[in-house]
């Protein structure tokens, strides 16, 4: 099945996630390392049947928000939640939130098909989700190649379809669409804004700001580790700009330091 293919598809299937998608509620979070601190005082929510996007300067505490968010850092004071619960006390954690931060946990010397299997078993999910998700991102002709010699944009996709396999209706993804050709930025986008439109809710960091535009019905900026402005997608045009210049405006610390 080509992009095309399942750009149309996706069109088509509008099955909601399951479950319904849970508000994300961040307040208060607070990181010091040392005497830097990452981040200070974050507030900010992600609702349900939305995009929300979640953007900063490198360096600005995107990262240690999002790992906060999904327990992989304590913070030192405040709170993350999804419909009410930390992350640590969901039921089924991974069958509420598929979360793409990194793309370092597949070994390079399994086939994509037996890093799925390996995760799918881990998650307790049922196995014929690995067949569906290889198909929904577009790995059917590389299901069993090794993943050392995947390239960045296979490795992308082989991320989010690990995030996929408990059918999650919550997705915190950073910089999904890196390494992705314009086929695939197309299908991201697509899958993307259909999960949201069917009542899931996605989180996602990114720095191509333009695709970011597309597709966010709200924005979260983070300037050294506060959060400088929050909006949504009309507010964002009633200013008479674009993301990219909004960016420029509250969160351009790489650009003047």
């Amino acid at each position: 099945m080509t992009d095309a293919q399942r750009h149309e598809r996706l069109r088509a299937d509008t099955r909601p996630p399951r479950p319904s998608g849970v508000d994300i509620e961040v307040t208060g979070l607070a990181k010091r390392y040392g005497e830097v601190e990452a981040v200070r005082e974050v507030t900010f929510s992600a609702p349900a049947g939305a995009v929300t996007g979640f953007v900063g300067a490198n360096g600005a505490g995107k990262s240690t928000t999002l790992r906060m968010l999904l327990g992989l850092v304590r913070p030192d004071r405040g709170s993350a939640r999804f419909g009410g619960t930390p992350f640590r006390d969901l039921a089924d954690p991974s069958g509420t939130v598929g979360a793409v931060l990194d793309l370092a946990a597949a070994h390079p010397s399994m086939t994509a098909r037996g890093h799925l299997r390996t995760y799918a078993a881990l998650g307790g999910h049922a196995p014929e989700r690995v067949g569906r998700v290889i198909d929904l991102t577009g790995l059917t002709a590389y299901a069993g190649r090794r993943i050392r010699g995947f390239s960045t944009g296979m490795r992308q996709r082989l991320a989010l379809a690990t995030a996929l396999l408990g059918d999650p209706s919550v997705l915190v993804l950073d910089e999904p669409s890196n390494g992705l050709d314009p086929a695939g930025i197309l299908w991201m986008r697509t899958f993307l804004r259909g999960f949201a439109d069917a009542g899931g809710t996605v989180l996602i960091s990114s720095h191509v700001l333009s695709e970011l535009e597309q597709i966010v019905d709200g924005v979260v900026v983070i300037d050294q580790g506060r959060i400088v402005w929050t909006g949504s997608r009309d507010e964002l045009a009633a200013r008479g700009g674009d993301l990219e210049a909004l960016y420029f405006q509250f969160a351009a610390t790489e650009v003047t330091a």
